[in-house]
């Protein structure tokens, strides 16, 4: 009889051991796309999902990337899950357009919310580059091939009536845009993201650095040309030495989830975001900007229904896939 009882509490004591190691290894797993470890995404979307994970049950893993074409190509192709996009590329892969012409549409992805602003940064070393026209036979980085910041600047330079037979195009990352700067084999780059980003910060802070602005005639051209873009100005103080603000233009980075994810899921994942928004914004300077307004406005693709429905609670109808159907 001993033996019998020792063999029911062996037994049990396995059966919550094991209770207890499913406990622990619950949470869904989900990769997460951000960007170049230097950027704005990289080290945001390793904050969001600690957020998610604690709130929404979901472990997420912040993967650096190539960038907004790259997350939403991995989505498509079921290596991620969720993933940083700039809302313009966003539109030109659920258009089928610019970087997305040769790969045709994806509907794959649908939208989580808007994060932030994600500001066009054209930064210089060069005291005499003053205006976008001054880049005319300079070398200059216009992101890498294909990238959301490629097309930003062909927009910014297609505006001022410059092809890029009329610079040296260089194709670089925002790590590879500040070395190459600092090693004066390039005279500007094209940064995109939220400011102030930690290339130009370093940049500001170790060699010095000027922004160009982008503004006036140019801007208004850019504005009526690409209704994406809104108006912005990167206010002094931002960035080391920067005595004036900076008059340019912006995207907004937003965050795409998988189609095939569940309602309930989504819907755990935005609320563990916007729910949170006031201690997100103490780690992170971008989560002041973490509003129902940026989270649903000027978005080219459908929202994911469990996006919609924590939306709708707060006052807010937005487009899904399922209500055009």
């Amino acid at each position: 009889m001993k033996k019998l009882k020792s063999i029911a509490v062996l037994l049990l004591g396995l059966v919550l051991f094991g209770g207890l190691l499913t406990g622990c290894g619950s949470a869904e797993r989900m990769m997460f796309g951000t960007g170049g470890t230097a950027g704005t995404y990289y080290a945001y979307g390793g904050i969001i999902g600690q957020y998610i994970h604690n709130y929404a049950d979901v472990k997420v893993t912040a993967v650096s990337t190539g960038g907004s074409k790259v997350n939403i190509q991995s989505i498509q192709d079921g290596d991620f899950q969720l993933g940083f996009t700039q809302s313009d590329v966003m539109a030109y892969a659920w258009e089928g357009t610019k970087s997305f012409e040769s790969d045709g549409p994806t509907h794959d992805f649908r939208v989580l919310g808007g994060l932030y602003a994600e500001t066009v940064q054209l930064i210089t070393m060069d005291e005499n580059i003053k205006s976008v026209e001054d880049l005319r036979g300079k070398s200059v980085s216009i992101g890498e091939a294909g990238s959301g910041v490629y097309f930003n600047a062909i927009d910014v330079l297609s505006a001022a009536g410059i092809t890029l037979d009329d610079i040296k195009p260089q194709y670089q990352s925002f790590e590879g845009s500040k070395e190459a700067l600092k090693d004066g084999k390039i005279q500007a780059a094209f940064i995109v993201a939220g400011a102030p980003t930690t290339a130009i910060t370093e940049l500001a802070t170790t060699n010095g650095v000027y922004l160009i602005n982008i503004d006036g005639d140019l801007r208004d051209e850019i504005l009526a040309s690409c209704p994406y873009y809104a108006a912005l100005q990167i206010p002094a103080g931002t960035y080391p030495k920067q005595d004036e603000p900076v008059e340019t233009i912006t995207v907004k980075a937003t965050v795409v989830v998988s189609a095939a994810l569940d309602e309930e899921t989504v819907y755990n994942m935005t609320a563990a975001i916007f729910d949170h928004a006031d201690e997100i914004a103490a780690e992170n300077s971008k989560g002041a900007e973490l509003t129902l307004e940026n989270a649903t406005e000027g978005m080219a693709a459908p929202f994911h229904a469990g996006a919609a429905r924590y939306y709708a609670e707060h006052g807010v109808t937005v487009e899904t896939l399922e209500e055009e159907e």
